[in-house]
């Protein structure tokens, strides 16, 4: 980064109406700026009572203006936060007078894109800003808060200090060839080598469970028209995001809800029912519903307990595509008399419910927590992305090359451990591309 960035400007609350809205400015100009903005040298880490003016004095608005000094702020430079009223108007005159004093408008994700590149935040932690933004239940907010804190990144860190002292070792072996080796030191690399793999076992495990938390699975409700796909649907949101009716092809759009079950993001699309229909319109939603099957992460055939399987159901198995988790759910237990249960025949599962009672909905919750991959995992948890299971898989890919025959090798071994290390690194961003960057800040919002 250059010795004098420029200074950045953006507001930095949510789009739309509020009580209280935020300015961020970072950069060299960040004082010159609060002085012009609010006729004060401000304090530094202390609130300050003042108006914001524009150009000729006039007031443009009143709240609380903060300087924070760096090298001690969130980006590492001298940032000023301006706290006034939430309209979207008054907030985008305050940026425009920070424009108007040297500032430019941030680019999505800058403000911890600087505080990555001023190291305070590595990268495994600048991602966990955005996921606990993006958080979608209280427990993945959690997970989130372990890596910004960084439970995740100290984890990963222990590993890498392991690596260091194994490598420490072999690469004295490597030096001083003529020294013959003890069979003590030859046990010694053997068991710090096991060590160093359970660690990152359970580091893959908990990365692994906390992904399953970010990302959560998306789920299609298929079916033909009024089987109870819509009241399903209700019935696990926990309110009436579908129209219910008799009348047979009322869905003809996708309808999403997002649930948590378990704090795991479950995401629910409920389709047009799947029959031959002489209606355009029907017929458009009918091709979204395999558009939407086609992409899901599971899916969910809804049949009549009064009706049983037909030929459209028939039909719509052999539509589904192969590999994609299904369950087959009979519904309106209530009106056949039937009992609520679960039945598993190899891959198929076949479960009895009421969506209108809720009886039996939740035997299909536990399906969905088996199918999205979760179980409970205690406090361990941190929000992983899927670069970071992609890397730590890489790592323990090349500890198993180690303590397979390349262990015979002290040259094959050290590659070994040097390539096991440099995976983590990309992880904390030790070792990270300029391309990797850009990706990874440019989804964040504007004001971080």
């Amino acid at each position: 980064m250059d010795a004098r960035p420029d200074t950045i400007a953006a507001i930095a609350t949510a789009p739309g109406r509020g009580g209280i809205g935020a300015v961020r400015v970072s950069g060299p100009l960040a004082a010159a700026i609060a002085q012009a903005v609010t006729g004060h040298a401000l304090c530094p880490r202390h609130a300050t009572f003042c108006r914001f003016r524009g150009v000729g004095g006039e007031i443009l608005d009143e709240g609380i203006a903060l300087l924070f000094p760096g090298p001690r702020s969130y980006t590492g430079e001298d940032v000023l936060e301006l706290q006034g009223h939430g309209g979207p108007v008054v907030l985008r005159e305050i940026v425009r007078r920070c424009v108007a004093l040297g500032a430019r408008l941030a680019e999505p994700g800058e403000f911890t894109r600087r505080a990555f590149l001023n190291d305070r935040l590595d990268l495994a932690q600048a991602e966990a800003v955005a996921d606990l933004i993006d958080a979608a239940s209280a427990e993945a907010a959690r997970g989130a808060v372990r890596s910004l804190a960084g439970e995740f990144s100290a984890r990963i860190a222990a590993v890498v200090a392991a690596l260091t002292r194994l490598r420490l070792h072999v690469e004295a072996c490597i030096d001083f060839p003529e020294e013959e080796i003890d069979p003590a030191d030859r046990e010694a690399q053997r068991t710090m080598l096991a060590a160093a793999r359970d660690d990152l076992a359970r580091l893959l495990e908990g990365a692994a469970q906390g992904a399953v938390l970010r990302e959560g699975l998306t789920v299609v409700l298929v079916g033909r028209p009024n089987v109870g796909k819509s009241s399903l649907l209700n019935r696990l949101a926990g309110e009436e995001v579908a129209i219910v009716t008799a009348v047979a092809g009322t869905t003809r759009d996708p309808v999403r809800a997002t649930i948590a079950v378990e704090g795991v993001p479950i995401h629910l699309i409920d389709t047009a029912g799947l029959r031959e229909s002489g209606d355009e319109v029907e017929r458009i939603g009918i091709a979204r519903t395999w558009e939407a099957i086609g992409r899901a992460g599971a899916a969910i055939l809804i049949e009549e307990a009064s009706g049983g399987a037909g030929e459209e159901e028939s039909r719509i198995l052999a539509r589904i595509p192969q590999g994609l988790p299904l369950a087959r759910v009979t519904n309106k237990i209530d009106l056949a008399g039937l009992p609520a249960g679960r039945e598993t025949s190899g891959a198929e599962v076949r479960l009895r419910l009421s969506a209108k009672t809720g009886e039996g909905v939740a035997a299909l919750r536990s399906w969905l927590l088996e199918v999205a991959g979760w179980h409970p995992a205690g406090e361990g948890v941190f929000l992983a992305r899927e670069r970071h299971l992609v890397a730590l898989r890489e790592a323990a890919g090349h500890l198993a090359n180690a303590a397979g025959e390349h262990m015979q090798a002290f040259e094959l071994f050290a590659e070994d451990l040097r390539l096991a290390q440099a995976a983590l690194g990309r992880i904390t961003g030790e070792v990270t591309a300029d391309d990797l960057l850009g990706q990874i800040f440019s989804r964040f919002c504007i004001g971080k």
